[in-house]
């Protein structure tokens, strides 16, 4: 009785405020401090969701709505989900993003009964992809796709056969949506491109919620709230990369990231170049992982100095050309 809260925290209060946010600013809100909400969210909180709204390019600098930002209002997802989609044809994998983005937004498709655990773990380690637990989401649905949405084979394979189904009804609203504003439906033919495609799609709406490996011990540290994590057991990962990318954030028994897929340190500073700008990281293994990245990728010699260019790793000036081009077709009405 004196350990439990009289009342349950009203939501607005608990959950992640972009997607509010975002829809508030595209009905002209300007002040969304004083909106005159039922239950008023921390300050804190709506500057946290501004932050990652202005990072995913669909607010400006002033708190405006660009035309991309007006584009993910019309999606029924999480911000980092709907920039993830509009601008996966430049990546030619929207097909497949429309897929994992689909199956991220139904609840846990894995089954494991307590009485059958070793039978449905080797059933997920069938089905697994080691590059990542997104693709194994996609091969997932493709799999019960090519099996004609068969019952038995859900069943046998220990998948939530409902999840399923409803992963099938968010994609074809997906695309209905996504024919609407005209985003191509494309993919690529060789299996590998495709799967380094998606995954440097991924990137483009997760770039906050990366992690990079530190210690001997397999733990990982969160780039953008230092947190010591470890990988979830329940991961398919194939050993442990030096840097992934994640969906969740959950704490059990310790704090630990789940839905992970590998990542490079290139694709961070090529498709987020803001928020991995380096002059503004806090000095830490991280950072200098990042910059060892970036020397790399442009051929900094040993005194750090660009050929041809007086900006350093990460800022802007060091933008690749697919970086504004994503940023041009991004801005299109």
């Amino acid at each position: 009785m004196s350990e439990l809260e009289e009342q349950t925290y009203p939501e607005i209060l608990r959950s992640n405020l972009a997607n509010t946010v975002l829809e508030l600013v595209k009905l002209g809100i300007k002040d969304l401090v004083k909106f005159d909400y039922v239950d008023a969210p921390a300050p804190e909180t709506l500057m946290r969701a501004l932050e990652l709204l202005n990072y995913l390019a669909a607010l400006d600098d002033e708190g405006n709505l660009t035309p991309l930002g007006g584009m993910m209002a019309d999606f029924p997802l999480d911000p980092q989900l709907a920039k993830m989609l509009i601008v996966s044809p430049e990546f030619k994998c929207s097909n497949e993003i429309l897929t994992i983005t689909a199956m991220m937004s139904v609840p846990n498709i894995w089954l494991r009964p307590p009485n059958q655990r070793r039978e449905a773990d080797a059933a997920k380690a069938r089905l697994t992809v080691p590059d990542g637990d997104h693709l194994t989401l996609l091969n997932v649905y493709n799999e019960y796709a090519q099996n004609r949405w068969d019952k038995n084979w859900a069943w046998n394979n220990y998948l939530n056969l409902r999840a399923l189904a409803q992963a099938e009804n968010v994609r074809n609203q997906l695309s209905r949506n996504m024919e609407r504003f005209e985003i191509d439906s494309i993919s690529l033919t060789d299996t590998k491109k495709l799967y380094v495609s998606i995954r440097q799609a991924l990137v483009t709406g997760f770039f906050m919620q990366v992690a990079h490996r530190e210690g001997e011990k397999g733990s990982y540290v969160t780039v953008k709230d230092n947190q010591i994590v470890a990988l979830h057991p329940s991961c398919g990962l194939e050993g442990q990369p030096e840097w992934v990318m994640f969906n969740e954030f959950v704490l059990t028994t310790r704090p630990y990231i789940r839905t992970v897929s590998e990542v490079k340190p290139e694709w961070l500073l090529e498709f987020a170049p803001v928020y991995y700008d380096l002059r503004t990281f806090p000095d830490s293994e991280t950072k200098r992982a990042l910059q060892r990245a970036s020397n790399k990728k442009y051929g900094v010699p040993a005194d750090g100095k660009r050929n041809g260019s007086s900006s350093k790793g990460g800022s802007k000036a060091g933008t690749p050309a697919r970086e504004t081009k994503r940023r041009k077709i991004g801005q299109e009405p």
